[in-house]
């Protein structure tokens, strides 16, 4: 029973992440309008810093009471942390933002399911995971559905700018998630993603600061999606490293094919896209079977 509900409680979070880093899609472009931020990298990058720089600092802050400390780096993990910022938050996201802004939101958490697969490829390098049937033929199904939507000239095609940064930005997530299971290990998770999210934030904000970034426009409305993008990143990476000190990068990825659906049923309700079209719906039919197949023979999530 015990062995039940800690499956189930895994499944709940992963899911709760899963679903935060959907609704992040339609939260960046909305932030872009609400900012008055339009073709300025500079700006897009000031933009992502001061999420990531709030993120972190909500992420320490909560972790002093939860730890009964001061949140705090040591020659144990300083280096291993730094890294993780540099290629979890600040790559990623340099990747994320420019690719998102020029692609729709639905296009984007469509091509950034490819983690899914990548993570399959980590596991086996990394974790010695076997690559059965099912895997083999899940990678190609989910691929497919990528291809799909990329060669569909209604959904916009593909371009390098658009979906080949968010790509990018899905292979650093998947190297990301395998450093930061390592940092994980040598320190506390609230302590390893706060670090992590704050000097990737800085990083970025420092980028764009120095090359003219500024926030134009400022509204209440533009500082609450700024928060709440703060919040969700706060909240989902700090559960993911939770749930990577617990499981393999490979064996929670099912959980993954939340983010092309929820990314993509609420770009259509917040950002008005049109998704009614055959190519988005094979896309994510495709997708999500190929998910599902990869996953289909992880008959233990407490397995490392």
């Amino acid at each position: 029973m015990k062995s039940f509900n800690t499956k189930y409680k895994i499944s709940g979070a992963a899911i709760l992440c899963n679903l935060l880093w959907g609704s992040a899609y339609p939260g960046i472009k909305i932030g872009y309008e609400l900012f008055n931020i339009t073709d300025s990298v500079p700006q897009k990058l000031f933009f992502a810093g001061l999420r990531f720089v709030l993120a972190g600092i909500m992420v320490l802050f909560v972790s002093i009471p939860v730890n009964k400390r001061l949140p705090r780096l040591d020659r144990n993990n300083i280096g291993i942390i730094t890294i993780t910022g540099v290629i979890y938050t600040a790559m990623q996201y340099v990747f994320f933002y420019i690719g998102l802004s020029n692609t729709s939101g639905s296009n984007g958490s469509i091509v950034n399911s490819t983690t899914t697969f990548m993570a399959i490829i980590v596991a086996k390098i990394f974790f010695k995971e076997r690559i059965g049937l099912m895997k083999a033929l899940g990678t190609l199904i989910g691929f497919a559905g990528v291809i799909v939507i990329l060669s569909s000239g209604s959904a916009g095609g593909f371009s390098f700018h658009g979906e080949g940064f968010i790509l990018i930005a899905a292979m650093c997530f998947v190297a990301g998630s395998l450093i930061s299971k390592k940092a994980a290990a040598s320190s506390d998770a609230m302590t390893a993603t706060g670090f992590n999210l704050l000097i990737g934030g800085v990083i970025l904000l420092f980028s764009g600061l120095v090359s003219g970034g500024r926030l134009v426009t400022i509204s209440a409305g533009g500082i609450l999606v700024l928060l709440y993008l703060a919040f969700l990143s706060a909240a989902a990476f700090t559960i993911w490293t939770f749930l990577l000190k617990e499981v393999s990068v490979g064996r929670i990825s099912i959980f993954n094919f939340l983010i092309p659906v929820s990314g993509t049923i609420l770009s259509a309700i917040f950002m008005k896209e049109n998704i009614w079209d055959i190519h988005y719906l094979v896309s994510l039919i495709l997708v999500c079977a190929g998910i599902c197949l990869v996953n289909h023979e992880n008959k233990s999530f407490m397995k490392n």
